[in-house]
């Protein structure tokens, strides 16, 4: 599995930090047992009327190739916005990667951390027209049409010798509730997003951004805000995209 699901450990720290001082951000994510998903709910006073509403789309070969190769391809539809479409390569070393790609206004480098674990990503995204991901899916376009040119140069680098996007299973859609709020008693944003997949199974993931620099004394104050409200973060941290990915590939 990937680095998100190692323990920290006194060896492990340097290489926290080396990968905090190379990225453009951290976000700091739990994921809620789904027997607590309701005390949760109750103990964070979240809406789901206000829940912005998103069905999500992963793109892989039925074998997860490129999952293997550290390669996720996705699309979105969002309730009252613009499609969009990334490419991420997971984990990455930012010290590694070409200066032309580090360069790029369209990708960014992102350290997820998690309750014992931590993972760096780098994302290249791209904004697309309002019915271009359900054309797409529903086959009256090319799936190399959801991708600009600089994400598809950078899937042909990083991709399977021989995969290309047009040859790419659609695995999905997940159903997706997205809550943004400024909740009493913790001044930064905390987003709420519910997965919600079709055999009844639901991750709930708390999560919050923040610069670098700040990432330790927002996971702090994250944790005793989380705490303070009751919720139980020892539990087993599951990854929304390896659950996606895995239930479509079976099926």
């Amino acid at each position: 599995m990937t680095t998100s699901q190692r323990a920290y450990t006194d060896e492990q720290l340097p290489e926290l930090l080396a990968l905090i001082e190379r990225a453009d951000s951290v976000e700091l994510k739990v994921t809620i047992a789904e027997e607590r998903h309701r005390s949760a709910i109750d103990a964070l006073e979240l809406d789901p009327l206000a829940a912005q509403i998103r069905q999500v789309y992963f793109f892989d070969t039925p074998d997860l190739a490129l999952s293997r190769h550290g390669v996720v391809v996705r699309a979105r539809r969002v309730q009252k916005r613009r499609d969009d479409s990334v490419v991420k390569l997971r984990p990455i070393q930012p010290a590694e990667l070409p200066k032309r790609l580090r360069g790029s206004a369209a990708f960014t480098v992102e350290v997820d951390a998690l309750p014992g674990g931590f993972v760096c990503s780098g994302t290249m995204k791209a904004m697309l027209g309002e019915d271009d991901v359900r054309d797409a899916v529903a086959g009256r376009q090319a799936l190399h049409r959801l991708f600009s040119k600089e994400q598809r140069a950078l899937f042909a680098d990083h991709a399977p010798d021989g995969v290309s996007l047009d040859d790419l299973a659609v695995l999905g859609p997940v159903f997706v509730l997205k809550l943004k709020q400024l909740p009493k008693g913790f001044d930064r944003r905390l987003v709420s997003e519910l997965w919600l997949y079709p055999d009844g199974s639901r991750i709930l993931e708390l999560s919050t951004k923040c610069p670098p620099d700040d990432a330790f004394q927002v996971a702090a104050e994250a944790r005793g805000f989380l705490a303070n409200r009751g919720l139980d973060l020892g539990g087993e941290q599951e990854t929304k995209t390896r659950k996606a990915l895995e239930f479509f590939s079976a099926q």
